[in-house]
């Protein structure tokens, strides 16, 4: 599954309107920004870690806090808090949810 960067066209609704999705990279949010998992691209015993520990696609998450210079984030999914390097997030690709739905 490919994703890129930015906007997003997605066909919504039973009329084929077009709606903006913004799908990104996990490291480009800020605190209180929330959002759903869409795919996890590391490999090896990092995806395995993550996954064990509920970053899976369609899971919904908020970032609690960023350090003053980006590494680590913190997030809050399925009732417990996560924290992950940058490095980490870079390679988790997320929607971002407007309006903390």
């Amino acid at each position: 599954m490919q994703f890129r960067f930015g906007q997003k066209d997605i066909a919504g609704g039973n009329k084929g309107r077009a709606q903006q999705k913004r799908v990104t990279s996990l490291s480009e949010l800020a605190p209180g920004d929330k959002g759903v998992v869409l795919s996890v691209n590391c490999r090896g015993k990092l995806r395995k870690r993550l996954m064990d520990m509920g970053l899976v696609r369609g899971v919904s998450f908020e970032v609690e806090r960023v350090a003053p210079l980006g590494d680590p984030m913190e997030l809050k999914l399925k009732g417990f808090h996560l924290s992950l390097r940058r490095e980490e997030a870079e390679e988790i690709i997320v929607e971002v949810l407007e309006n903390g739905r």
